[in-house]
């Protein structure tokens, strides 16, 4: 019977201590999304309504917290570059390539903005940063294999304007619309392709 004792309050502050730790990352996540790009410790302690002490514990850095941030959103971003209709005309498949990055990059330009903003200080968010790119290039190469066989500098072509660079560029600096943005993408790849 002591032992029950014993255990139950072990379990209420692993309990805790878990609550504490996940609303520390949701909190840092909600600001990210929110447009802080560059959230600190305190902004995000007092968003998850606990002391920067409890912070620091949980995590020792802004680098450790990135990594169990990246850790709760990995599985949703992944999964808006898996499936879809790969089938069809070249044509079909550059406007469905097209659509799935920009969604990934519409539901993601902030957290993307914030990695960009901070990877020369963080080695785990330049790392992650690389491996998001290699994921989009290959993906972008499983919606269409024809861009393995052409000439370098067109494939090196297609991937800078594939990129969240100009998607960004578009909506934020030149202010068109997403169907535009798209369609301008779209357009690109197309020409490039058809020169091949």
């Amino acid at each position: 019977m002591p032992k029950t004792t014993t255990q139950k309050p072990a379990d209420g502050r692993r309990q805790r201590t878990e609550r504490s730790r996940a609303a520390i990352v949701a909190a840092a996540t909600e600001l990210v999304q929110e447009g802080v790009l560059i959230p600190t410790a305190q902004q995000i302690a007092e968003r998850a309504g606990v002391g920067l002490r409890t912070f620091f514990r949980h995590f020792e850095d802004m680098s450790t917290l990135f990594v169990a941030v990246d850790d709760s959103i990995r599985d949703e971003y992944i999964a808006l570059t898996l499936g879809g209709d790969r089938k069809g005309t070249l044509d079909e498949r550059i406007e469905h390539a097209v659509e799935r990055h920009a969604e990934v990059y519409e539901q993601n330009t902030n957290i993307m903005l914030c990695t960009a903003a901070q990877r020369w200080k963080y080695d785990f968010l330049q790392k992650n940063y690389a491996k998001i790119q290699r994921g989009l290039r290959k993906d972008l190469d499983d919606w269409l294999p024809e861009l393995t066989k052409i000439d370098k500098t067109y494939r090196e072509a297609v991937d800078a304007i594939a990129s969240f660079e100009m998607w960004h560029r578009m909506r934020e600096h030149q202010g068109l619309s997403k169907s535009a943005s798209r369609e301008i993408v779209t357009t690109l790849i197309k020409d490039l392709l058809a020169r091949q």
